[in-house]
């Protein structure tokens, strides 16, 4: 009878347990549509990654990321709340509860997804460090910067990566270090500084701030991989998932062909079940996270495909004008690869 008893005891802890994880899964998805809008933070200005225009409106990748996110819970991309935020704020603010999602051109490192607190979704943008010279200097390769001062952004994985690759390759560099992007670039401008460096996206983003953009270049070389994506505080299953497979589905809409100029077609009449599945048409893949079934439909309508959002944010749709390269899909030459919705 003990053990029958200890048995029964053991299974109502667990019940318990389960009921405790799955209210507490929950929590940021219901707190986000009780609130009425989602709350993201970004970065405090760059171009084709986030920006506010003259009317206020934020601009650029990551901010249709979290425009998606609200597509996907509210039907509705313009229920977002934007916190500009430094690279010093960034991970303070999503730890606090202050922002929901952080969506702000952050790399995803081992301590940052391991020793903070936080999860890193997906990657939205494949990137890397390089270095953006003065082409009187006469700079062609990174052996030339023996002797060179760098401007640098505090609070970012590049003063590491300097760290790591000049001393052992007994090249002397000096650092220059700035709170924030437009510092940096200013500081670059104005001669502190013989080189900028920080993740080529950005360079391309700084560049254009210059009084003369035509006088500086991008070295081809990179130090690093810098993949770059949403983060989420740790212990939320259910708001993980829904970050993630939000940018799954831009990533497979684009792969499939489905775009926003014709998902209502595609909607009507799915040309094959993986389209039937991704649109709603078949299955509870909304269901899942709790959403809508119509979850992917929205973002794809209201938002784009990946495709589309990187050609008018970053690509050739951009001032920037970034190729895809490392970010175009997987069976296109890139890396670009998002699991299937089945």
């Amino acid at each position: 009878m003990r053990n029958n008893n200890k048995a029964l005891v053991a299974l109502s802890l667990a019940t318990l347990s389960l009921g405790t994880a799955a209210s507490a899964s929950a929590a940021t998805l219901d707190e986000v549509k009780e609130r009425g809008e989602l709350h993201c933070g970004v970065n405090v200005g760059l171009a084709g990654f986030s920006s506010s225009d003259e009317d206020g409106t934020w601009q650029g990748l990551d901010v249709e990321t979290c425009r998606a996110v609200s597509s996907a819970i509210f039907g509705d991309p313009e229920k977002v709340a934007f916190t500009p935020l430094t690279a010093k704020e960034r991970f303070t603010a999503l730890q606090s509860g202050e922002i929901d999602v952080l969506s702000r051109n952050t790399t995803w490192t081992a301590t940052r997804d391991n020793s903070l607190g936080l999860n890193f979704t997906a990657t939205t943008f494949y990137d890397g460090q390089g270095f953006m010279v003065d082409k009187e200097l006469g700079i062609e390769s990174l052996e030339d910067l023996n002797g060179a001062s760098i401007c640098i952004q505090s609070g970012t994985t590049h003063e590491l990566n300097l760290a790591d690759y000049f001393p052992s390759r007994n090249i002397d560099i000096k650092t220059v270090t700035f709170d924030t992007p437009d510092q940096t670039a200013q500081g670059f401008a104005s001669g502190r500084c013989d080189v900028l460096t920080s993740d080529t996206s950005q360079l391309s983003a700084l560049r254009l701030q210059l009084p003369e953009p035509d006088s500086v270049e991008i070295l081809t070389e990179l130090i690093s991989k810098e993949p770059l994506g949403p983060v989420v505080r740790q212990g939320d299953d259910q708001w993980f998932n829904i970050i993630k497979w939000t940018i799954f589905a831009m990533v497979n809409a684009e792969e499939m062909g489905v775009n926003s100029d014709n998902v209502d077609e595609m909607k009507q009449d799915p040309p094959n079940p993986g389209v039937a599945r991704l649109l709603g048409v078949d299955g509870t893949y909304g269901e899942q996270l709790g959403l809508g079934n119509d979850w992917a439909y929205n973002i794809i309508s209201q938002v784009g495909n990946y495709g589309e959002v990187f050609a008018r944010t970053v690509g050739e749709d951009s001032p920037l004008g970034i190729s895809r390269g490392m970010n175009a899909l997987w069976n296109e030459g890139g890396i670009l690869y998002a699991p299937p919705v089945r």
